[in-house]
């Protein structure tokens, strides 16, 4: 039986998954990404038994989520899931915000004299405002890949809600492409598996920045 680590992306309505074995490089990764909006709450397992059969779940060795910000049913379900494969495997899950995972891709979107400062975030959020993170990607990382491994990267800011008078700056407008997404998460997982980092499930929960009442 092959070993596996395994990355799980839902916090659109796209949901992604990319696996790959941890003696292979990403670019032997497989990804799977299925638009399922609602269906997702019954979707997930079949998916992720076709991107890996059940038979192979054994030899996941390490997981890493999406945790959000995202649709609160989505990604829910899939720290969910993630938190339950975990435990039950006693293997490591990393949690990593949607944000985060876009930040190294969305940086070349800021002028080049402000590449590897930190920038923000932001989302738009019909009638309930705007969310932002911070980040920081380190000047000089892979460019044409448009990845980078966990240490090129700090989250300054977990995503939050804004408050009316807040501009951050420099700032950029949120960007899903969960194809790219997914791959940069397997990427993190990939790095911390390889430096043998910790990663307790039970502390991998959801990123709500506004009440998800009425978001489901």
């Amino acid at each position: 039986m092959s070993d596996w680590l395994l990355a799980l992306h839902s916090s659109t309505e796209t949901l992604g998954i990319a696996l790959v074995s941890p003696q292979e490089p990403l670019s032997a990764a497989r990804i799977l990404c299925r638009p399922l909006g609602r269906a997702l709450t019954n979707a997930l397992p079949s998916v992720l038994e076709e991107a890996l059969p059940a038979s192979e779940w054994s030899g996941i060795r390490r997981l890493a989520v999406a945790i959000g910000p995202g649709g609160f049913t989505g990604t829910r379900l899939t720290v969910v899931l993630a938190r339950t494969l975990a435990q039950q495997l006693q293997c490591p899950l990393d949690g990593v915000s949607s944000f985060a995972l876009m930040a190294p891709r969305l940086q070349l979107e800021l002028p080049a004299a402000q590449r590897g400062e930190p920038f923000s975030i932001v989302q738009v959020l019909p009638r309930r405002g705007r969310v932002a993170g911070r980040y920081a990607v380190r000047d000089g990382w892979n460019q044409e890949t448009a990845t980078c491994a966990e240490m090129d990267l700090r989250e300054l800011q977990s995503p939050v809600l804004l408050d009316d008078a807040d501009q951050p700056e420099p700032a950029v407008t949120m960007a899903t492409d969960v194809t790219g997404d997914v791959l940069q998460l397997l990427r993190f997982c990939q790095d911390r598996h390889a430096r043998h980092a910790s990663a307790p499930w039970d502390t991998v929960l959801p990123i709500y920045p506004t009440s998800p009442v009425g978001s489901v």
